[in-house]
């Protein structure tokens, strides 16, 4: 079991990283200039500057500064202090130092007030595999940069979203299997009875109707029949239960409505599968009740391929919360995706699909794992 987690681990890396090399190189063969997009906005086109062009090149890591002091001058005018300032001219954001010399501002280093005029700054373009490069690297440390919509760390962005993601997402899962599973289970010992049809047609409905459509329709109903919306303002589930569970009560049914309906349907045709096998016909006619037998042998080997789906839709919900978090406005990592994506935010974008790899990767060696346990028959060599 040991050596099978290490190799399910090593190659979850090698997927997320194959993803993230994907999405890195797709991003740099779209065509157009990068930073010219990003700071293209509706009516400004043809009049970006060059020099506005290039400040953005060199904040997604198409060009490199050079910071330069005129060592000789430094000496000359400050002396034996020169050296001090030369190694606080290296500390300070080569950004920071051009902003300033282009204005003509003095900067104020370690207690110096020094004319830009001592500082040179040189540049130079660094190809896509340095890029690459300095991008693995980065996201080993979680460092992916600043957000050109926000001017935040995008790390940061992702902590103060997440806790609003994973609550849907984890209150979207239970909603599923809490609703699914047992309409599946009913629906399938009462084959061709009138709760099988209904239950039939609740799984039809619910693979028919997108996740937008679901939640416009919540929408629609929560304003017209109950004048109700839920808070707009994220509030955590442990400093308010009540409050967070009303936020993401409704995100969550439009999310989870899709995968009741697969679940549902699934955990139906497997467990007419299994209700068929010998062993269970042995056990009916030892007098076992049908309760007992559903419960402590069918249902068992019914749900793992019910949990290999449900594993997959967990993992690929995230799809679903983008438009979700859109519709009901949450400040999500979905609606962070989509802002990042309409304003051309190169940095977050990369980050955030980055993290939906890890997120997707994780779900399905959870479910691998989790075959073992439910089925003693599965066995890791």
């Amino acid at each position: 079991m040991r050596n099978y987690i290490i190799k399910r681990l090593l190659l979850a890396i090698v997927t997320i990283y194959g993803v993230a090399t994907l999405v890195f190189v797709l991003m740099r063969i779209v065509p157009g200039d990068p930073a010219l997009v990003a700071l293209a906005d509706p009516g400004r086109e043809g009049r970006v500057s060059e020099a506005l062009i290039r400040d953005m090149r060199v904040q997604l890591g198409f060009i490199r500064l050079k910071v330069i002091p005129d060592e000789e001058a430094l000496k000359a005018d400050y002396g034996d202090e020169y050296t001090q300032i030369i190694q606080a001219i290296h500390d300070v954001d080569p950004r920071i130092l051009r902003s300033r010399k282009r204005g003509g501002q003095d900067l104020r280093l370690e207690g110096y007030l020094l004319d830009p005029k001592y500082i040179l700054i040189g540049e130079r373009d660094v190809n896509i595999f340095e890029q690459y490069a300095e991008w693995i690297w980065d996201s080993f440390r979680l460092e992916f940069g600043e957000s050109i919509k926000v001017g935040r760390p995008v790390r940061d962005e992702w902590l103060r979203r997440f806790p609003m993601t994973l609550n849907i997402v984890v209150l979207s899962g239970v909603i599923t299997l809490v609703t699914a599973v047992p309409m599946g289970v009913i629906s399938a010992i009462r084959q061709d009875k009138p709760v099988d049809y209904v239950s039939r047609v609740i799984a039809i409905a619910g693979l028919s109707m997108p996740s937008f459509w679901v939640a416009m329709l919540l929408i629609l109903v929560l304003v017209t029949q109950f004048e109700w919306l839920p808070p707009l303002e994220y509030v955590p589930i442990w400093e308010n239960p009540v409050r967070s569970l009303t936020q993401s009560i409704f995100p969550a049914i439009a999310v989870g409505f899709v995968q009741i309906g697969l679940i549902a349907r699934m955990t139906r045709s497997s467990l007419l599968e299994v209700l068929r096998e010998d062993y269970v016909r042995t056990a009916l006619a030892k007098g076992l009740r049908e309760r007992v037998v559903v419960q402590r042998h069918a249902l068992k080997n019914a749900f793992l391929p019910v949990l290999t789906i449900f594993g997959l839709q967990l993992g690929f919900s995230i799809g679903g919360i983008v438009v979700v978090e859109t519709v009901f406005n949450l400040p999500g990592l979905g609606l962070f995706l989509v802002e990042s994506v309409v304003f051309r935010d190169y940095p977050a974008i990369q980050a955030t699909l980055f993290a939906t790899a890890i997120f997707v990767t994780a779900a399905n060696l959870i479910v691998d794992l989790l075959y073992g346990w439910l089925n003693p028959r599965v066995r890791y060599q």
